[in-house]
């Protein structure tokens, strides 16, 4: 039975893939600070030359806007035809921490998540910009509720400012510590699924099935991994990057406990 461990690589590869990106954004200063509410709802400098400094290339908009989807489907194909050395209750257990810590931080924790918490305690305000690029301060739930706003539904919110009747707008969180929220995805990820292929490389039973599902899982390992890198280059400041991959740790660290033992039992001959 072997002993791989591909954790030590995954944290490994990771690692330098956010380190060498960050410190290449700042060599070059190829990275759009998302916090400046005169940058953030515009394209990337960069965008017209560098096809990865596009939000709206491939891997952002099908796969990192989506990558807990993504990563959600790979494990279960990974745990679903797993041998039954591996198959433990623990794994699915596992995925659900992380799930929580993934709401947590991005979309709820009892009340606005914890990334947005940042952002306000670091100074951050509500604002949504005018088409002549102006910005205008609106009560904090506008972000948080994500509404839409305009000169009809809030006069008070335009009346030192012309904007078209027709013209709509989506305020955003802007000027604090913008926790790079793609980071934390990641990496979370890729040392999720790493984690996740441990088991089955100790075990070595693999079915034509499984066979197919670890292959899944590095490729998908491979990719998130390569979207990191392009997000470190392209997108945050290097703080907020460093914090996205700090969160990225904790949350993996979360299924670390003795509790989420994986090894395989070792059966006797």
């Amino acid at each position: 039975m072997t002993d791989r461990d591909p954790r030590p690589i995954a944290f490994a590869a990771i690692t330098v893939v956010v380190l060498l990106g960050t410190l290449y954004s700042v060599a070059y200063g190829t990275y759009l600070d998302t916090s400046n509410p005169l940058l953030s709802h515009l394209p990337h400098p960069l965008g017209q030359t560098h096809f990865w400094a596009r939000k709206s290339n491939f891997l952002n908009a099908y796969f990192i806007k989506k990558a807990w989807g993504w990563t959600t489907a790979a494990f279960f194909l990974l745990w679903s035809t797993s041998p039954s050395c591996v198959r433990s209750l623990s794994k699915v257990v596992q995925w659900l921490v992380e799930t929580g810590c993934w709401l947590t931080f991005t979309t709820w924790f009892f009340g606005p998540p914890l990334i947005h918490r940042v952002v306000l305690a670091s100074g951050g305000e509500c604002l949504v910009v005018l088409p002549a690029g102006e910005t205008v301060s609106v009560p904090t739930d506008f972000c948080f509720t994500r509404s839409t706003v305009t000169p009809e539904s809030h006069p008070d919110v335009f009346a030192n400012s012309f904007v078209p009747p027709d013209w709509k707008g989506v305020p955003r969180l802007q000027r604090g510590h913008d926790v790079s929220g793609h980071i934390f995805l990641l990496t979370m990820s890729v040392l999720f699924l790493a984690d996740q292929l441990r088991a089955s490389l100790r075990c070595g039973q693999w079915t034509i099935a499984h066979k197919f599902a670890i292959t899944v899982n590095a490729a998908l390992i491979g990719i998130w991994l390569f979207a990191g890198g392009t997000t470190s280059v392209y997108f945050h400041s290097p703080l907020e990057k460093v914090t996205g991959y700090a969160l990225g740790l904790l949350g993996f660290a979360a299924t670390q406990l003795p509790f989420f033992s994986t090894t395989p039992k070792q059966h006797s001959s």
